[in-house]
């Protein structure tokens, strides 16, 4: 069994960040009380007609277009069959034969810096279904989602382990996120994940049973339901047994997959075109500006942070999770601070105060400001220590951190004669340990800078510091 290796294919549903439904007037907004963002279109009312959403196209657009995908001049919508009570129509619009965008790739980071190229089969445009909400004693079903954008994006089979599924999602939320197209939430269900897995033979071309993973709604639960799957499978070949072509859903509770129908195929939807939608045709220049006005993408400003500032993999994927995060470094580097200093600040003292990556957009302290707090700390007039007492105050305060600094005392102190007497005071308090640094045991040399930094409220000039120690220390 440890011959077969997984094959694992994505099927990412992304809800499009726009004002309103796909095909009619209703509010997108999340959170609504059900049943209020509603209309004839979206309920599937008789004789209602639906009418495309330009904003929807020009989004979908986006995303193919930064997948390097072929643009369809001519696609169609189509009318996917089937019966669910959150699905008022009794058919869901989408496309079929005739999809938006076709062929294209993205790169995924795993670990290390290592990459994995993904194929994109196709991105297509459709509408959401509603949402069934199942309690005590009844069903229900709220209807707020029907009609909202989607894209699907439908990956080749060439993801082998769990941790590249979700490294891929990480890679679309990414992209979704620095191209404005959605918020990419998956607990609201912005971003949802279907996963299709299979075992074969290693090396072998083919592909075996697979199975459908449904309602997988985090990063974490996209590498453990696969994980889950993939061990499910292993062990009904080990026993002799056939894996059967199914839909699964993912019980996070019991971290587990369950069955949930049989697989359906294409034809079991009874896909034909929409007769109430004419054929989408998009002018190559309408293509081409949009390809135009495309932002620099998340890897592509992770490969420039390692090539041309020198950061670690590990600050640059960081930094280019969100493009506000990589906004406010570009702007605080901008303004004259060091890359990797910048980068460090902002992912520890900077995010340790804010609740999502994204709002350091509105943080009280601008990237300029920063930078004037990083200048102080590089020219040697405050040290990390004094660094980090003022910062709290330049959040609370609009405030530079030189005025701070300036009416609070807080520069380092670079005087060597007043310096000296406080190491000779420190030297004197401690018989023990200047024993014992005499003896041989040089890390006690840490213990008395602590005790002069101490002593001087963390405002001695630390390099001047460690030269006094030495020369007194190694004294007589």
């Amino acid at each position: 069994m440890s011959a077969l290796e997984a094959v694992i294919g994505l099927e990412v549903h992304v809800q499009l960040q726009t004002e309103t439904k796909i095909f009619c007037g209703c509010s997108t907004r999340f959170g609504a009380p059900p049943n209020t963002q509603v209309c004839p279109v979206c309920t599937g009312q008789p004789g209602a007609l639906p009418v495309l959403n330009r904003q929807v196209i020009e989004h979908a657009l986006r995303m193919a277009l930064a997948c390097g995908c072929a643009v369809n001049t001519r696609s169609r919508f189509a009318r996917k069959n089937y019966f669910y009570p959150d699905l008022p129509k009794g058919y869901q619009i989408s496309q079929y034969e005739e999809p938006l965008a076709e062929h294209g790739a993205l790169e995924v980071w795993l670990e290390g810096g290592a990459r994995r190229r993904v194929g994109i089969t196709r991105i297509h445009v459709e509408e959401d279904a509603g949402k069934s909400l199942h309690g005590p004693g009844a069903s229900r079903v709220d209807l707020n989602r029907a009609g909202v954008p989607l894209i699907e994006i439908v990956s080749e089979p060439d993801l082998r382990l769990p941790e590249e599924a979700a490294a891929y999602m990480r890679t679309l939320r990414a992209m979704v996120r620095a191209l404005g197209i959605s918020d990419g939430n998956m607990e609201q269900g912005s971003l949802r994940c279907d996963a299709n897995v299979s075992l074969r033979p290693r090396g072998s071309a083919g592909l075996g049973v697979k199975a459908e993973v449904k309602n997988i709604n985090s990063f974490r639960f996209v590498q453990r339901a696969l994980e889950y799957e993939i061990e499910r499978q292993r062990g009904l070949l080990s026993a002799g047994e056939a894996v059967v072509q199914e839909t699964r859903l993912w019980d996070s509770a019991a971290g587990v997959t369950r069955s949930m129908r049989s697989k359906e195929e294409a034809h079991d939807y009874r896909y034909f075109p929409d007769p109430d939608l004419p054929p989408l045709e998009l002018e190559p220049a309408r293509i081409e500006r949009l390809r135009a006005a495309l932002p620099e993408l998340p890897d592509a400003r992770r490969a420039r942070y390692l090539a041309e500032l020198g950061l670690s993999d590990y600050d640059a994927a960081e930094l280019t999770r969100e493009r506000e995060l990589a906004d406010y470094f570009e702007a605080t580097i901008a303004a004259g601070a060091a890359p990797k200093r910048a980068a460090n600040w902002i992912l520890t003292e900077l995010l340790s105060r804010v609740a999502d990556p994204r709002d350091v957009a509105a943080a009280p302290v601008e990237p300029t400001r920063l930078a004037g707090l990083l200048a102080l700390w590089d020219e040697g007039r405050i040290s990390s220590k004094l660094a980090k007492e003022i910062w709290p105050r330049m959040w609370e305060g609009g405030e530079s951190a030189e005025a701070i600094a300036e009416r609070e005392e807080l520069f380092v102190q670079s005087d060597a004669s007043e310096l000296e007497a406080a190491v000779r005071r420190v030297i004197e308090a401690s018989p023990a340990q200047l024993e014992q640094y005499r003896a041989g045991k040089q890390k006690v040399l840490g213990y008395f800078v602590g005790q002069v930094m101490r002593a001087t409220g963390g405002k001695a000039d630390p390099q001047l510091v460690n030269q006094l120690l030495r020369r007194l220390l190694d004294e007589g």
